[in-house]
């Protein structure tokens, strides 16, 4: 099947695709997943490196299990989820949590416009306290709040990613944002 013709199916009907008649057309699930599990993955862990080795692993995995895969649900929340567990399980391997600097376009704080010298490092100075902020906050709040803001993911697909509940989604986008605010002012040097 031609690419263009591949890159028009579904998920799911791709998943069938490949399970029943071109082995080859995975390709087309890693061209586009890749990208997007490898940003989840470095805002998770803080070397780029080893979140691509991460991707990698877990796209191997998604294509060993992918009969494993049910075609009713949705392969996007399978695949992040795969992707999900191979990188705690990289955290857990280590004795310190890393953390990869937000992108701040990514956290569309920072708008594109014309700016002043000042404003530039206003910017600037905002995006390594956002950082910092988030660099102590723990894996469970980061993850959710990484999947929904910045990976635009539903409470739904959250839940799925994660196996959590979708009260608990909400709950931990609740307290993530409070503890976000909380160590931002405490960066600051505020109470």
């Amino acid at each position: 099947m031609k690419r263009d013709v591949l890159a028009s199916l579904s998920d799911e009907k791709l998943v069938v695709y490949v399970r029943e008649k071109d082995k080859e057309a995975y390709s087309e699930v890693v061209r586009r997943y890749g990208d997007k599990l490898w940003r989840y993955v470095q805002y998770m862990i803080r070397d780029g490196d080893l979140a691509a080795e991460i991707v990698q692993s877990a796209m191997v995995k998604g294509y060993e299990n992918l009969n494993s895969f049910d075609v009713r649900r949705k392969f996007s929340s399978w695949i992040y989820r795969i992707a999900h567990n191979e990188t705690i399980s990289e955290m857990r391997g280590r004795k310190k949590i890393l953390y990869w600097p937000l992108d701040a376009d990514l956290w569309g704080v920072f708008e594109s416009r014309e700016q002043s010298p000042e404003d530039k490092l206003d910017d600037k100075l905002m995006k390594e306290w956002l950082d910092s902020c988030m660099a102590d906050l723990s894996e469970k709040y980061r993850a959710v709040l990484v999947l929904y803001y910045l990976e635009e993911k539903t409470y739904e697909e959250i839940s799925e990613i994660l196996r959590i509940s979708m009260g608990t989604v909400g709950t931990r986008l609740s307290r993530g944002k409070a503890l976000v605010k909380k160590l931002c002012n405490r960066n600051n040097g505020k109470k």
